[in-house]
């Protein structure tokens, strides 16, 4: 496969596990959280450096000294050359002892040294793609290599500690990455940490010198330079991740909010294992696995434009769209699969060209989440003891009042699909059935149900996809209606609009389609209120940072796919606190300035030359749904 001409746009990074290609969900390898230090200065460390052979002798200089004494091979910009090698080595502050978080290191080879195709890194997308197959290259050759494992203390104070070489541990996403990237010029900067190496306090300057003068050189000639790549797994992971950004790119314009490939492998092989689920068959078994086929009647194709071949599949249109069928049947599978669809996927995953619109954002309840100052009165009004729901806020917010702060939210960031499974919702916010409508009266009941709501939202151009499996009721109001049997797909929108004609109209139904949705209005952050009490913010997990004395979840943000976008995310919340008093910037408007700062200088931009390669770009709802969960008093005021 050779290099042609490609649209698009995008960002990538990369997948899970045992190859270039894939593995288990989950973090950096064996790193702890990620923590970060309030103050916008970044800490660097001193500017040492000279030649690769002026390195290694200050290494062996160090050797028997006490820890402390690392200090002095830091090189914030003037680097160790490598004349060699072809490359520069940078050093960030070295770590304090031998148990502190590891020693940030930037490796800078020259682009005549690296010798990559400009054709191979020519636009954005690309380059993003090029940057994460360099990452899964270089992540899996430290494993091959042992370079990530530590030394062993058998349980002794003065035995070896350190010596191991971490990068970023990729996933089956491929999304703009701080680990390793192509520079404007052509030149790889790749981002890892190294564990220096001690025994005791004692540093190990001969370990060390094994390190960087024998490990390092030979991960760099493994991973970073073209001529030891296979050109074609290059060429074809680039291109395949291009189209995939061609065929998003084109769903607008074709009318439609998602599409799934004929041929896809959409289960994934466990709960806490994306990677695709096996189909191979085992002991005499007959495989399980179900490959996703289009009805015909939903089938559409895409000619894409580098791998030169058609793509057909299910094209999912705009408007209201319920994926219905029995328990266990692929319901949920399907949508999960469409939640991620704004992410490329590597060559492989089973998903790729799964792509869902990148405005599209997940929807769920959230019991005891924190609401800040939003106008939920299109769905709840009318609280008992006069609770004001145009502005309305919640240290403990329930299931409906939860679930239609997520879509206020979602819609105030300019969201314009909503993917919606019933088994995450609150019933009562959802459907009001006529039974207990005659039981209870609509003046006692303050919530106007979601199924009276989804209409009107899709005349304003919001589109739904809502897997149902137990109310018929939004038969009424579906354009399409897919149907999972066994893992196949049907289109059985004909029959559910026959089932709906032949029952009796709900009248509440009609009465609220005929209505206006109500208004979405525009909140402002206060930075003050974002300043952590205590100074210091950890990244515990995926779904939880400890920022300050406040523990926020984000398990609710169900489209946060790596720790790395949550790292991100951390520090994307700082920078909050850096809003003047009395600010009229908008949220929106807040992280689209973000955004483009983000397009601009890329995730550099949020550390400011601390060599940090465990980034990620996470999107502007869940920054803004990172923002919005956060506990802190007043943090929010409304625009009037």
């Amino acid at each position: 496969m050779s290099y042609r001409g490609g649209r698009g746009r995008g960002r990538g990074r990369g997948g899970r596990g045992g190859g270039y290609y894939g593995g288990s969900s989950g973090g950096r390898g064996s790193q702890g959280p990620q923590s970060f230090d309030s103050s916008t200065q970044p800490r660097t460390g001193g500017d040492n450096g000279g030649t690769h052979s002026d390195f290694v002798e200050l290494l062996r200089r160090l050797d028997g000294k006490q820890y402390p004494a690392y200090h002095d091979i830091e090189s914030s910009t003037r680097g160790w050359v490598n004349n060699i090698e072809g490359y520069t080595l940078y050093i960030g502050r070295a770590q304090g002892d031998p148990y502190a978080k590891p020693t940030r290191c930037r490796v800078i080879v020259k682009g005549d040294t690296a010798k990559f195709p400009p054709v191979s890194h020519q636009n954005k997308v690309r380059s993003v793609a090029l940057g994460d197959y360099l990452n899964r290259v270089f992540y899996q050759s430290c494993k091959d290599m042992g370079a990530d494992v530590k030394a062993r203390e058998a349980g002794n104070w003065n035995g070896p500690k350190g010596g191991d070489i971490e990068i970023s541990k990729p996933t089956q996403h491929v999304i703009e990455q701080s680990a390793v990237r192509i520079l404007p010029n052509g030149d790889i900067c790749a981002q890892f940490t190294v564990n220096l190496p001690a025994r005791g306090r004692s540093i190990l300057g001969h370990k060390a010198v094994q390190i960087f003068d024998q490990t390092l050189p030979q991960l760099v000639q493994k991973s970073l330079i073209y001529t030891s790549l296979d050109a074609n797994v290059v060429t074809r992971h680039v291109l395949n991740v291009e189209d995939q950004e061609w065929v998003r790119s084109n769903l607008e314009i074709r009318g439609l909010v998602a599409f799934v490939p004929d041929g896809a492998i959409l289960p994934r092989m466990s709960g806490a294992d994306d990677r695709p689920m096996d189909e191979t068959v085992k002991d005499g078994e007959n495989s399980k696995l179900v490959r996703f086929h289009s009805p015909d009647t939903l089938r559409v194709s895409f000619d894409l434009p580098n791998m030169g071949k058609t793509l057909a599949g299910i094209g999912i249109r705009k408007g209201i769209t319920l994926i219905v069928g029995g328990g266990f049947h692929g319901k949920s599978t399907l949508l999960s699969a469409l939640q991620v669809g704004m992410y490329n996927k590597i060559p492989g995953d089973g998903r790729e060209f799964c792509v869902c619109s990148s405005t599209a954002v997940k929807i769920r309840s959230e019991d005891g989440r924190n609401v800040s100052e939003v106008n939920i009165s299109p769905f709840i009004s009318n609280l008992p003891f006069g609770k004001n729901t145009e502005c309305f806020a919640s240290p403990d917010a329930s299931g409906s009042t939860s679930q239609a702060t997520n879509i206020m939210e979602a819609l105030e960031m300019g969201a314009k699909t909503l993917l919606i499974d019933e088994d995450t919702c609150a019933t009562n916010f959802m459907i009001r059935d006529d039974k207990m409508m005659e039981l209870v009266h609509k003046d006692k009941e303050p919530i106007t149900p979601f199924l009276y709501k989804v209409k009107t939202l899709s005349k304003q151009g919001i589109s739904v996809i809502l897997v149902v499996g137990s109310c018929g009721d939004f038969f009424d109001v579906a354009d399409t209606t897919i149907l999972m049997d066994s893992y196949s797909c049907y289109d059985v929108t004909t029959r559910a609009k026959q089932i709906a004609a032949s029952r009796a109209t709900n009248n509440g139904a009609l009465a609220a389609s005929r209505a206006s949705f109500g208004n979405v209005t525009p909140r402002c952050p206060v930075g003050t209120a974002f300043n952590p009490n205590n100074g210091k913010i950890t990244v515990r997990s995926k779904a939880l940072i400890a920022y300050g004395d406040v523990e926020l979840d984000l398990s609710g943000l169900e489209q946060i796919v790596s720790k790395e976008q949550t790292n991100s995310i951390a520090l994307a919340l700082q920078r909050l606190t850096a809003l003047e008093n009395g600010s009229k910037m908008t949220i929106f408007q807040v992280l689209t300035q973000l955004n483009a700062l983000l397009d601009h200088e890329g995730l550099e931009a949020l550390t400011n030359g601390q060599f940090d390669g465990s980034l990620a770009r996470p999107r502007t709802f869940e920054i803004a749904g990172a923002i919005n969960r956060l506990r802190a008093n007043e943090s929010f005021v409304q625009l009037k």
